[in-house]
């Protein structure tokens, strides 16, 4: 008898042509979860996914449904599967859903976070999972215009030319932007404090020492970032860096690469190259050319999804604090 199973698909989306199965045959998080779980059943598996991530976005709890004849009982589906699947994919969870559930036709709140690495030099195990800027941002002038975005509105401005949606009105629920105090083990081995020396005493011999780093100052470019350099945002104050910046949007859907233009718009803000105040004209405008740029793809990651539909109500990925 058939069922239908829900899979939870969490990914590094590096090195993907993003989530959705294309007829050239370049490697989807989508084919790659079709061709494991083809392998695993015997029958011509083709899942219906709820969000289709662009290349390079990264996800803790996308959705997938497919429907099969399978004696594995939906539980043990997710262990199944990986052991098919390459590292950069894995299902953490697997059940039964019934028959007429659509991840992509029931309410649902996504919730993205972009994460900008600021500091003074790029530290190599963030690259693939944060957008570095060395550039100095005011979080709070960010924060300022982020609250002009929540609400009902046309979002043509923060949208993809090429996006096909019928509508460009969508719903934000709420941005959020924190920081987060970080360092890096060179940082700290370039920019130690002085060791402190003790004296040889009964019990105590040796060197101890602060190393903690304290950054240094300086602007000397961007790597990514457009704008004008000479910024008054940018004139070399370091505090609190390095660390992470997390843009974290939630809303009912979004448009193609929405997310991303509203992190390269905010981080515009940011440097002083846009006003909070000019985000109601940017609306306005519906013109994708109005807005800033689209910020690169390795910085998104889908971080929670939560299912609102009466009956149905499930709650998948990371939790605020």
């Amino acid at each position: 008898m058939s069922k239908r199973i829900l899979l939870v698909a969490a990914y590094d989306g590096t090195g993907y042509a993003g989530y959705q199965a294309q007829k050239s045959g370049v490697p989807t998080i989508e084919g790659e979860l079709n061709r494991a779980l083809t392998e695993l059943t015997g029958e011509t598996v083709e899942v219906i996914g709820a969000s289709r991530t662009d290349a390079g976005v990264h996800a803790y709890c996308n959705l997938a449904v497919f429907d099969t004849d399978s004696r594995i009982p939906p539980e043990k589906f997710a262990h199944a599967v990986n052991v098919r699947l390459p590292e950069q994919i894995c299902v953490p969870v697997s059940m039964e859903v019934p028959g007429d559930f659509h991840p992509r036709h029931c309410s649902t709140v996504k919730t993205y976070e972009y994460r900008i690495y600021n500091a003074q030099m790029p530290d190599p195990m963030r690259r693939l999972y944060t957008y570095f800027s060395r550039y100095r941002f005011d979080v709070d002038a960010m924060r300022e215009a982020a609250a002009g975005l929540v609400g009902v509105h046309d979002f043509k401005s923060f949208c993809s030319t090429y996006s096909s949606a019928k509508t460009t009105v969508r719903e934000v629920l709420s941005i959020r932007i924190e920081e987060i105090p970080c360092r890096t083990s060179y940082n700290a081995c370039l920019f130690p404090k002085p060791a402190v020396i003790l004296t040889e005493s009964a019990g105590n011999t040796g060197i101890t020492g602060n190393t903690e780093n304290t950054c240094n100052s300086g602007n000397t470019g961007d790597v990514c970032n457009t704008g004008n350099s000479s910024s008054t945002c940018n004139s070399g104050n370091t505090d609190n860096m390095p660390r992470e910046i997390v843009i974290r949007v939630s809303g009912r859907g979004f448009l193609y690469n929405m997310v991303r233009i509203i992190a390269g718009t905010l981080m515009e803000v940011g440097r002083g190259f846009r006003k909070p105040e000019d985000i109601p004209s940017i609306l306005e405008a519906c013109d994708r050319r109005a807005a800033g740029p689209t910020a690169p793809a390795c910085g998104l990651t889908l971080a929670r999804f939560q299912v609102i539909e009466p009956g149905y109500e499930m709650d998948f990925g990371r939790k605020e604090s």
